[in-house]
Parts: C-alpha cells; structure tokens; sequence
C-alpha cells in the first residue's frame, strides 16, 4: 500500500466523507433501491440498474478513503519548519509573468484544492518550490508554458 500524506485538516475532512458514505449515502441508495424493486420487473428497470450503480460506486469510494485513512501519515503543520518550502506550509509568491502576488499551501494529493490556493506536494509549482528559501526565484515548466516566481514569504 502507498503511503498517504495529510494534514490534520486533511484527515478530518477524508474522516467526515467516509461516515457521509458509509451511513447517509448508503441509506439513500438503499431507499433507492427498495424503490425501484417495488416497480416489478427487474430485468428491465433502468432506476434499479441506477442504483445499484450508484451502490457501486459508493462502496468503491468508501474501500478507497478506508485505505487511505489507514496507510496516512499525518503530517504536524504546528512544527513544520519556515526556513524552506516543505509539505504542510504556505508560500507567498510573486508571479513575474502575471505581476502579482499568490499564495499557496503545500498539501497531500488528497488534499489539493488549487481555486482554494491547496496545491499538492506533487505538482509542477511544488514540485519546483520544495527545499527553496525566501528569496529564491523559481522556475516552473507546466502545461502552459515557463513561469517565473520569486518566493516572498513561507508560513505554517
């Protein structure tokens, strides 16, 4: 099993999902199913062919946030140093091509949100930022071409 990276944050949030699934969702598509069974014939009923697709998919999601949980390696942003970009800070940058400044926080995969400024560790920008101190300008090759960041500010 691969090992995942979280915050704190990061677990509760993948904890919080797996009980939504495994007791809310569940008896929905239960309510869905028994629904559809009472419409007769089986063979041919396309909302109980829905919901045992959605049944599905459900335990599916439910096995993979179970394997997630159980292999996290929980990663304390409380003592995370700020000499350098590592997992678990955030990162003030000045974008040269787009003359303005950004903010990101370093995160898991699982984690990453880049419209809420969560990117993960495994990305293109963090891959290019990890172990730079303030100051460093950074180059970064992504699918849209060369950008150029100076790094301004490292927290927690």
């Amino acid at each position: 099993m691969e090992k995942t990276y979280l915050t704190r944050g990061g677990y509760e949030r993948l904890a919080t999902d797996l009980e939504q699934l495994q007791t809310v969702r569940r008896r929905e598509i239960a309510a869905q199913l028994e629904l559809a069974r009472s419409h007769g014939d089986l063979s041919e009923n396309a909302e109980y062919d829905a919901a045992k697709h959605a049944m599905q998919l459900n335990e599916a999601r439910i096995r993979e946030l179970q394997e997630k949980l159980t292999t996290a390696e929980i990663i304390n942003t409380d003592n995370v140093s700020t000499d350098k970009v590592l997992l678990g800070t955030k990162v003030t940058l000045w974008d040269f091509t787009y003359k303005e400044e950004i903010e990101y926080e370093i995160t898991g995969s699982d984690e990453a949100d880049p419209a809420a400024g969560r990117i993960s560790v495994n990305s293109p920008v963090a891959t290019a930022l990890l172990g730079h101190p303030v100051g460093a300008q950074v180059e970064v090759k992504a699918p849209r071409g060369v950008m150029k960041y100076e790094i301004r500010k490292i927290s927690r």
